[in-house]
């Protein structure tokens, strides 16, 4: 029996996350398991305070729109496929459980820039990621000095 049935890259679609994904790709070929990613796009107007007196919804909506196209980009290098490629649009760590306990994951693969010192092991989100998931979390070292 293999170890991981479904796994889930969570993904911020920067040079970082080809690293995750290989990552990813590798661990699901070696157990037959299938691939999905997550890309999670917070609203603007967390980023306000939504506090904004201006309509944001047509930037959003082109936020959105450029995140399916790179999404659909990314994706396809690793071969996965459209229904696997999840686009989400809230807080980053509730996302991706919400998503991972949907989908009925197994392991998420998340990335970690391995800073120094035990309150910098992990970034905010994979920290988030860590804390609550009903699964394996994988953290993969990304960044310059992976």
């Amino acid at each position: 029996m293999n170890e991981y049935q479904h796994i889930l890259l969570a993904v911020d679609l920067s040079e970082d996350s080809l690293t995750l994904a290989k990552r990813g790709k590798a661990l699901a070929d070696q157990n037959d398991a299938k691939l999905s990613l997550v890309h999670t796009i917070e609203p603007i107007n967390f980023a306000y305070g939504g506090d904004i007196p201006m309509d944001l919804s047509a930037i959003q909506e082109q936020l959105d729109e450029h995140a399916h196209k790179k999404v659909a980009e990314f994706a396809k290098q690793f071969n996965i496929e459209e229904q696997n490629q999840h686009i989400v649009v809230g807080l980053p760590q509730n996302e991706i459980h919400r998503l991972a306990r949907e989908l009925n994951v197994d392991l998420i693969v998340v990335g970690t820039h391995g800073r120094h010192g035990l309150s910098l092991l992990l970034g905010s989100t994979s920290n988030g990621v860590l804390h609550g998931a009903e699964c394996d979390i994988l953290a993969v070292r990304v960044g310059k000095d992976s």
